[in-house]
């Protein structure tokens, strides 16, 4: 694989950098894959009873509602449910800009545009990604059509895309706008290569989230409540804290499931204690993530892709929450990295694959027992959350072998060369 090392800057011949057009897929079977794949999600959502059911009332209830006071001038900022950056009152009044469509209808047909673009975007950049992202989404059944994770994915698709394309201040400007609406695209910036590249990319992500959010607080009152109501979760029976207390519960436990903050939460003498070592957990991930980038010498045009991936696992892992569309940020950001043939990734996005189907099973299909605490359901979230903290480690570590310090690599090397002298 070819790397570059610091000592010199980085650089990258346009025949590595252009999208090459003979390793694009056939754009005529993966569209008609997708269109067959997308009505059939659609069926799934205008027949909302597979599972628990009503995946589509999040749409037609609360983003309905939200709307409303939206257009009416006022951010929902006095509700718990509204935990979320100020950019997304964007995205949640988008559908009513749709002539000739109910809120619902046009909120998943932007659902489904976004998607597409997804599709062609990577699809346009080669390699497996379109593929990927294709036959992947599919795992999720329909819950992804009823939430607005995926237009937010679609910014943060197309920032490490136009990061690798050369693009720096496009792709910061991308990422600011997704960090807008939820945050997370911030972290595709992560693994930008050192140089002049990444000040334009990290300004202009910054610039632009700034203006966003004045321009915003400016329209609508109380913008930063989101962070008060974030700072009051629990911890989520879905999210691997949660796990470990549903385990709890399953050997005698006497804690309850409780719904408030819009989710179901763990309630009960251990849970804030669980909450503050999520939060611990997220803090030595994010300092991980910055000795990574620190001891980094070696970098190639899959770098920023793979830290991409790689900082969105750590922080899903160790929050306190962990919804099913949160599966829709890690397969998207996979299919970015099997974009590149210098990907180290691709065994974390086979893992992610059956996480996701697993994620369906815990919701929509199997929720009541989730919620329940029942050994099924236990054992399912046990094997879904093992997946993803397996996937998140694995990530970490090739990135880490990939890209860190020939010397911190000695200790590996000298550890087997004894092992066979033995």
């Amino acid at each position: 694989m070819t790397t570059h090392r610091l000592s010199a800057p980085p650089t990258f011949s346009r025949d590595r950098l252009r999208f090459r057009e003979r390793h694009r897929p056939d754009l005529l079977p993966l569209l008609a894959v997708w269109a067959v794949s997308r009505a059939a999600l659609l069926w799934l959502l205008t027949h909302d009873t597979l599972g628990i059911g009503e995946v589509g009332k999040e749409v037609h209830v609360l983003y309905r509602h939200w709307y409303e006071r939206i257009a009416g001038g006022d951010l929902p900022a006095d509700e718990t449910t509204w935990q979320y950056p100020p950019g997304a009152a964007l995205v949640i009044l988008a559908p009513g800009g749709v002539p000739g469509l109910t809120y619902f209808q046009a909120f998943v047909a932007l659902a489904l545009l976004a998607d597409l673009a997804v599709t062609l975007a990577l699809a346009r950049a080669g390699g497996d990604g379109a593929w990927y992202w294709t036959g992947g989404l599919p795992l999720l059944l329909h819950t992804p059509l009823a939430r607005y994770d995926l237009p937010v994915t679609a910014l943060a698709v197309a920032a490490l895309l136009a990061l690798r394309a050369g693009r720096a201040r496009l792709g910061g400007v991308l990422a600011g706008l997704g960090a807008l609406a939820k945050g997370w695209p911030l972290l595709t910036l992560t693994g930008t290569t050192p140089g002049p590249g990444t000040r334009r990319s990290w300004w202009s992500a910054v610039v632009t989230a700034l203006v966003g959010a004045v321009a915003l607080a400016v329209a609508y009152p109380h913008t930063l409540d989101f962070l008060r109501h974030q700072g009051g979760r629990g911890v989520q029976v879905e999210s691997v804290g949660g796990t470990l207390l549903s385990l709890a519960h399953l050997v005698g436990w006497r804690g309850e499931v409780v719904f408030r903050y819009g989710a179901f939460e763990f309630a009960g003498p251990p849970v804030e204690a669980v909450a503050t070592g999520s939060l611990v957990c997220t803090g030595v991930a994010l300092l991980w993530l910055v000795m990574w980038r620190v001891r980094s010498l070696h970098w190639s045009d899959a770098t920023p892709l793979d830290a991409a991936l790689a900082a969105v696992l750590l922080v899903t892992v160790t929050s306190r929450v962990i919804s099913p569309q949160y599966l829709v940020w890690a397969l998207g950001l996979a299919a970015v990295c099997l974009t590149s043939r210098n990907t180290t990734q691709r065994p974390v996005a086979l893992l992610l694959l059956p996480a996701a189907a697993l994620t369906s099973f815990a919701y929509p299909l199997l929720y009541g027992e989730v919620l329940a605490v029942t050994p099924v359901g236990c054992l399912l979230m046990l094997a879904r959350n093992g997946l993803l903290v397996a996937a998140a480690l694995l990530s970490c570590r090739l990135l880490w072998e990939e890209s860190a310090p020939d010397v911190l690599r000695v200790p590996w090397s000298t550890a087997a060369g004894a092992a066979r002298q033995r």
